[in-house]
């Protein structure tokens, strides 16, 4: 599986990223104020998933950028 599509941390994914935690949070809320009551499907998301995938975004394009020599680079060796 190529994990590279799913995973790899670009400008564009990071954006639809936090785009995607708004609107969790903002749908959060407006179904909380109109129907009075607390859903948890859109805070689980906000609070939860989103962050979770976030960082392990993170932490594979660390991986992956330290892997390719990218750290040889930063450090001028």
């Amino acid at each position: 599986m190529n994990w590279d599509k799913f995973f790899s941390l670009n400008l564009k994914r990071l954006g639809l990223i936090v785009l995607a935690w708004f609107v969790s949070v903002v749908l959060h809320n407006f179904i909380s104020s109109i129907f009075g009551f607390e859903e948890p499907v859109f805070f689980i998301l906000a609070v939860i998933v989103i962050p979770i995938y976030f960082f392990v975004s993170v932490f594979y394009t660390l991986g992956k950028w330290i892997k390719s020599g990218g750290m040889k680079e930063f450090l001028g060796k």
